[in-house]
C-alpha cells in the first residue's frame, strides 16, 4: 500500500520509548488506514524490542533520527508526506537535567522548534494538520498539601528538565497564535506500566528488589505524585488527537496520589508475594538518602475536564496496575537484563547506525 493511499501519515516521535511504544502500537493495531511513521534517536530509553509485536504490520515503519537535525526533517516530511505529528520525544529523567541540562535544552526545546518550524514549512495550508505535543505536570510547579494541577495553573518549572517542557509547550502555543498551527497540548502525572526503562521509581525498584540492592528514597519519602496507567494514557492521547479541540490542553491524570514511600513499601509486599519472601524482607532494602535538589513536595492532577468533554477516564486502579506491572518486569526478566546491561545499545549500533 503506497503511503499516499493511507487517510493519515502520522509522525510519532519517541515511538520507541516507554509511552510512545504504547502509544505507536495503539495506533497500528487500532487505526489500518494510518501510516505510522515511528521517529526515535534510540538513546539508551529508545528500545525496538517494545514493539517486536507490530513491527511487521503494513501500516508501520521504523525511522531513525535525531529531531536536533532540522535538514534530516526537512527531508523526512517530504519522502513520508506526513500529514499529522504526535510529539512525545524529549529528555525525561529530572536527576540527569539536574547533573546534565544542556541535552535536555537541545533535545526538548530545540528539538521541539525544528519540528514545529519543519510542519510550518512541509504544511502549505496549515489547516487540517494537527501538531499535538505531550508534555508534563511538571511544568506547574509543586503543590502544597490540597489543590490540584488545572489547565489554568500558572507554570512554575522547578528543574531543568520541566523548564525544558514548559518552554517547549510555549512555542508550541506561539506557533498557533502567530501561524496559525492547529495545535494541541496534554500534560500527564507520572506514568507507570510495562516497558519503562529501569531508571524511573517503579522499575528501578523492582529491578533492585530482584537482584536484592538497596532500594535508595529521597529524603523522608514524603514527596506525592500521581500515578497514571501507561495504556489509559494511550487512550488519551487517541481521544485527544481525534477529538479534543484545536488549541486546547488537556490534564491527564490517574487520581492515584501516593506519597513514595508508601508506594515503595506497596510494591515491597507486592514482591514479597511474587518472590516468595518472608513478608518484610523486601523493605528492609530501604535506604533513605539525600533529597534531590529542588525536589517538588507534591504533583496532583485535577483530569475533570478530559473527562467531561472527551469521555476518557482511567481504566484501572494502581493497586491492580501496580500488580500487572511488577508480574510484567518479573515475567521480562531478559528484556529488563539486556536492557540495563546495555546489549540492546550494541544491538543498534550495529543494526541502524544509518
Amino acid at each position: 500500500m503506497s503511503i499516499l493511499q493511507f487517510k493519515k501519515n502520522i509522525l510519532i516521535t519517541g515511538g520507541a520509548g516507554f509511552i510512545g511504544s504504547h502509544l505507536v502500537r495503539l495506533f497500528v493495531t487500532k487505526y489500518p488506514d494510518y501510516k505510522i511513521i515511528n521517529l526515535d534517536k534510540l538513546t539508551y530509553a529508545g528500545n525496538l524490542e517494545n514493539l517486536k509485536d507490530i513491527d511487521s504490520s503494513d501500516n508501520y515503519e521504523f525511522v531513525k533520527g535525531d529531531i536536533q537535525d532540522k535538514d534530516f526533517l526537512a527531508d523526512l516530511f517530504t519522502k513520508k508526506a506526513i500529514t499529522d505529528v504526535i510529539h512525545l520525544a524529549a529528555e525525561s529523567h529530572v536527576d540527569r537535567s539536574i547533573s546534565g541540562p544542556m541535552e535536555f535544552i537541545l533535545t526538548n526545546i530545540v528539538g521541539t522548534a525544528n519540528l514545529l518550524d519543519t510542519a510550518k514549512g512541509y504544511w502549505t495550508e496549515l489547516k487540517g494538520h494537527t501538531f499535538y505535543h505531550i508534555s508534563t505536570d511538571e511544568v506547574y510547579g509543586s503543590l502544597g498539601a490540597e489543590g490540584f494541577f488545572l489547565e489554568t495553573t500558572p507554570y512554575d518549572p522547578r528543574s531543568p528538565y520541566s523548564a525544558s517542557k514548559a518552554s517547549s509547550d510555549h512555542l508550541v502555543r506561539a506557533y498557533q497564535h502567530t501561524y496559525g498551527m492547529e495545535v494541541k497540548i496534554s500534560n500527564c502525572s507520572n506514568n507507570y506500566g510495562s516497558h519503562q526503562f529501569p531508571e524511573k521509581l517503579i522499575p528501578l525498584m523492582i529491578n533492585n528488589i530482584r537482584n536484592k540492592k538497596p532500594l535508595p528514597i529521597y529524603g523522608t519519602g514524603e514527596n506525592i505524585r500521581d500515578w497514571l496507567w501507561v495504556e489509559d494514557h494511550a487512550r488519551a492521547i487517541d481521544v485527544i488527537f481525534h477529538k479534543g479541540e484545536i488549541g486546547e490542553t488537556y490534564n491527564i491524570g490517574g487520581w492515584n496520589e501516593w506519597t513514595n514511600i508508601a508506594l515503595v513499601k506497596h510494591l515491597c509486599s507486592i514482591m514479597d508475594k511474587k518472590l516468595e519472601l518472608p513478608q518484610g524482607e523486601s523493605a528492609e532494602l530501604i535506604t533513605f538518602v539525600k533529597d534531590r535538589a529542588g525536589h517538588d513536595q507534591r504533583y496532583a492532577i485535577d483530569a475533570t475536564k478530559i473527562k467531561k468533554e472527551l469521555g476518557w477516564e482511567p481504566s484501572i486502579q494502581f493497586e491492580e496496575g501496580l500488580e500487572k506491572t511488577v508480574d510484567w518486569y518479573l515475567n521480562n526478566e531478559d528484556w529488563v537484563n539486556a536492557i540495563t546491561s546495555g546489549d540492546y545499545q550494541q544491538y543498534y549500533k550495529k543494526h541502524y547506525s544509518s
